[in-house]
């Protein structure tokens, strides 16, 4: 199955998935995208800001994303099997945990708010604009883990199309509301705040009437709140992606905490940089996307000589698109610089990460691909020893980075050494015969 990385008889199926999930993934971001190109233009105390409260969020909210990449093989693994019943049974439960963990996730923000910011250090002039924003972003809290739970539920129904449709109104909504609520009315970063709620409320409600009204009977969905035993199988995959996303989004948050330590500038800077890198990141993880939903089908059908074969290809195709993304955005970079402030002192400062950014593009694509394959294969055990390992030591490495006297850089080499040490303890496994499920049967 070597040869596989080469052929192409894989990329019908490859690219029906990744080419919807690619619009999707790419405008899902947008929205703290829009927000931190409109913020810029108020200045560097509000996008500083708004870069704390970027990593809070994507620490609350992200660490959650077991709801999407749970769902997705479970579902594809149940119509591989053709038990339409099971794949509609896991729907009401992705979304019923959705519905009391974003209520838990909102209630926590809400009280703990003044104690969450001081622990990312957040005080002085930075405090205020920092409070406000986050009291009312958080009343998102629900939807977002809606939205979450409804992107894994329609990937692993082989529909990647409808969740880009839902995502791209959802950014047109925040991407009118966001000039409006900021400069016209006059609320500068809490208009940016109650712009993103709006808009992902509007998301969220379209994803329940999609998959509780419209297509119930077509996916078998019970209206029927689960039995707790019912969530049994569903906590036991989400404890163990929990912990991979929880190790990666708190090496993150620490990677913005540190960068709020050495300084305003420096972690303004540090918001628009790691927003872009997130962004070329995320594009890449449309193939992760396919990946998931095809390596699971095969999977659930017992085929795994397919699932190898799909799953080499995508790697292929991955380090490819790294590299495209890495050419292109280096050549973009005065203008990407530009383009979400106007400041002298960030843009020099930006400027100064774009070759971390760039250069690690090929290094994120291949690391996105696999993260994916070990997904569709429910590997979720490994995932989360492989992540916890790699963020141990770079987090270890960003503790150092201010008493060492590191600067913005030292944070930036600790991100590029956490991506080596996921390639190489996912490489690891992927390759060994005795540990891999791909090889089983092959």
């Amino acid at each position: 199955m070597q040869d596989s990385f080469f052929t192409r008889r894989y990329d019908k199926a490859i690219f029906a998935l990744a080419m919807p999930a690619l619009g999707a993934l790419a405008a899902d971001p947008l929205v703290s995208l829009v927000d931190t190109a409109f913020v810029g233009r108020l200045g560097a105390l509000e996008l500083a800001a708004l870069g704390v409260n970027t990593s809070i969020f994507s620490l609350a909210f992200f660490v959650f994303n077991f709801l999407a990449y749970g769902t997705t093989p479970m579902i594809s693994r149940a119509l591989g099997q053709k038990n339409q019943q099971a794949a509609g049974r896991t729907v009401i439960q992705a979304l019923s945990m959705a519905l009391i963990l974003g209520v838990i996730a909102l209630s926590i923000l809400e009280l703990f708010a003044p104690v969450i910011l001081g622990v990312m250090g957040a005080e002085g002039e930075l405090r205020e604009p920092a409070l406000a924003y986050l009291r009312i972003r958080a009343l998102a809290g629900p939807a977002v883990l809606f939205i979450t739970a409804g992107n894994g539920i329609f990937r692993g129904f082989q529909n990647t199309l409808t969740p880009m449709v839902i995502t791209l109104w959802l950014n047109a909504i925040n991407l009118l509301l966001d000039p409006l609520f900021m400069f016209v009315f006059g609320w500068g970063l809490v208009g940016a705040a109650l712009a993103t709620v709006i808009a992902q409320w509007c998301g969220a409600l379209w994803f329940l009437w999609l998959l509780l009204v419209r297509d119930r009977e077509r996916f078998h969905v019970p209206l029927v709140f689960p039995a707790w035993r019912e969530f049994t199988p569903f906590l036991r995959i989400g404890w163990e992606l929990l912990l991979r996303t929880l190790s990666l989004m708190l090496t993150l948050t620490l990677a913005t905490a540190v960068a709020t330590r050495v300084g305003v500038v420096e972690v303004a800077a540090h918001q628009v940089a790691s927003q872009l890198w997130l962004f070329l990141a995320l594009v890449v993880d449309a193939l992760a996307i396919a990946g998931q939903a095809l390596v699971a089908r095969y999977l659930g059908e017992g085929n795994q000589v397919e699932a190898r074969g799909a799953a080499n290809r995508l790697l292929f195709l991955g380090v490819w698109v790294g590299v495209g993304l890495s050419a292109v955005f280096w050549l973009l970079r005065p203008l990407l610089a530009r383009l979400f402030t106007d400041d002298p002192a960030v843009i020099a400062v930006v400027m100064g990460l774009f070759p971390f950014i760039a250069l690690m593009q090929p290094l994120n694509a291949l690391v996105f691909v696999w993260d994916g394959v070990f997904m569709g294969a429910e590997d979720f055990r490994y995932l989360a020893f492989a992540m916890m390992s790699a963020a141990a030591v770079a987090s270890i490495v960003l503790l150092l980075v201010v008493p060492l006297g590191l600067g913005l850089a030292g944070v930036w080499w600790a991100i590029v050494l956490l991506m080596l040490l996921r390639a190489v303890t996912l490489g690891v496994r992927y390759f060994n015969p005795q540990e891999s499920v791909f090889y089983k049967n092959a």
